[in-house]
């Protein structure tokens, strides 16, 4: 494995994104530095953003 990439997927984001949420985190870029600091990159390897966690939540049916 040579990144989180390798091994998580949309769906596999949803406990971490509960995990950010429940420190406090709460806004979208709140979340999108959260998933930065923790090495956490996106589907096509980047740095996340709000809009990019906008996404995300809207593909998991969350309330961003």
């Amino acid at each position: 494995m040579d990144s989180v990439r390798d091994i998580l997927g949309p769906g596999d984001l949803s406990p971490i994104i509960a995990d950010i949420r429940a420190t406090g985190a709460t806004s979208l870029p709140a979340i999108a530095k959260e998933l930065n600091s923790r090495g956490i990159v996106t589907a096509r390897g980047g740095v996340w953003h709000a809009s990019s966690v906008r996404n995300l939540l809207g593909r998991l049916g969350a309330s961003g």
